[in-house]
Order: structure tokens, then C-alpha cells, then sequence
């Protein structure tokens, strides 16, 4: 059985829990959408048979179904990015989790984690001026949380491209609405998915993290025991 489904893996944090993921050894099915050009790690992981990729549109049904058969969990990475298309965050972040969350019930696929954002749900803040996409992606949240799956949604700080933060800095986890700003590696996002994913104790919550090289490291767990 494939262990692990990532939407948005061509994206800039779903590539990454992709090669996260393989780094752990896992067995790792990509979906992208047609026409996204693979980075190169997962390129080459895809040329040397260790990485399954299927490209689909996420609102065509029946071939999300079939993208995500066999997965034991699946990382929601998608995300609208900015842009002209105002409706962007409506399509993406609201119906295609929407979209994404029936076909895991349809399966019978429980355990997913939803890649949301800080201050998702506020109406004050610069991103909604594209496209109110922290709103729509409050409404991504309310479908997973009413979905009866296994869910997880972390929300990040501003994303950086940085990779080498991750080795220097430890991650501040909260529970829902508790931070405002601060920043956090995609890298180190890449991971609290993954960790999120083997971790029980993280199903039905809402995690914020961010990032900082005064934060000293501690696993999720030890973070769990610490917000229960």
C-alpha cells in the first residue's frame, strides 16, 4: 500500500514533505496538476522509480479518486497563490479541499493534514486583498473539521525559502489563534506534516508553528504534552 498522498507536491512546501518523506523511507504518490514542472529532487526520484507522480485537475472527480486509492494518509499542500484571478482562493483553498476531503470519505481514507496559513479565518490582514484567501481558507479548515476523518491542519508563519533554517531553528507550536507573525522555513513545515501524520494525539487540532534559533528543538509530541 502507498503510505502517503501529497496534493500541491510540485509546489513550493509539497515538494518538500515529498522529499521529506522519502528521506524517512516512505512510499510517496505526488499528485500535481498537468503541465507543473517537477523541482529536481523529485524529478530525479520520479526518473529512478522512487516516486509516483499522477497530474490531475483536483475538481475532476473521478480522477482524484483514483490518485488517491490505496493511500494510507494524504498532506493537502495546495494553495492559491497571488495573483490577478481573485477567485484563486475560493477554488483552491475553499472547494478544492472541499473536493479533496469527499474523496478521502468516499475511500475510506482517514488520516489527513490540511497546510493552511496564520490568521486563517481573519478578515484584518493584508493577504485577504487577494482574493480574501485567508477567509477561503478558514472555509478549507471548517470542511475538514466536519469531515469525521483524522484530521490535522497546521497552520505556518510566513513561509520561508530558506532550508537552512531548519537545522538552527526550533518550532514554536500553539494551539488555534494564539499567533500573529513570525516566519518559519517551508522545510521545517515539511517536517511537522509528516510528524503530525505519526502522531495521534495531533488528530483534531489546529496547530500554529513558527520558527526561531532562540526556540529550542523539542519533537511534537513533547510539544503535545506541553499544550494539552
Amino acid at each position: 500500500m502507498t503510505q502517503l498522498a501529497v496534493s500541491g507536491a510540485s509546489g513550493k512546501t509539497g515538494w518538500r514533505v515529498v522529499d521529506e518523506a522519502l528521506k524517512r523511507g516512505q512510499s510517496v504518490r505526488a499528485i500535481v496538476r498537468p503541465g507543473s514542472e517537477l523541482p529536481s529532487a523529485l524529478a530525479q526520484a520520479e526518473k529512478e522509480g522512487l516516486l509516483e507522480v499522477l497530474r490531475l485537475e483536483l475538481d475532476t472527480a473521478e480522477a482524484l479518486l483514483h490518485a488517491l486509492q490505496g493511500c494510507r494518509a494524504l498532506v493537502i499542500a495546495t494553495g492559491a497563490r497571488p495573483s490577478i484571478n481573485l477567485a484563486g482562493p475560493l477554488q483552491v483553498d475553499a472547494w478544492g479541499v472541499k473536493a479533496q476531503v469527499q474523496a478521502c470519505r468516499s475511500l475510506g481514507l482517514k488520516r489527513v493534514v490540511l497546510v493552511s496559513s496564520l490568521c486563517a479565518g481573519r478578515w484584518l490582514h493584508p493577504l485577504n486583498l487577494f482574493g480574501l484567501i485567508l477567509i477561503w481558507k478558514r472555509a478549507g479548515e471548517h470542511c475538514l473539521e466536519r469531515s469525521g476523518l483524522d484530521w490535522t491542519v497546521i497552520r505556518p508563519g510566513g513561509l520561508s525559502e530558506d532550508d537552512s533554517r531548519s537545522t538552527t531553528e526550533g518550532v514554536l507550536v500553539t494551539d488555534a489563534d494564539q499567533q500573529q507573525s513570525n516566519s518559519i522555513p517551508r522545510r521545517l513545515v515539511a517536517q511537522m506534516c509528516l510528524d503530525a501524520i505519526e502522531q495521534p494525539r495531533a488528530c483534531g487540532r489546529i496547530l500554529e508553528i513558527t520558527s526561531s534559533p532562540a526556540q529550542p528543538k523539542q519533537s511534537l509530541g513533547q510539544w503535545l504534552d506541553q499544550i494539552a
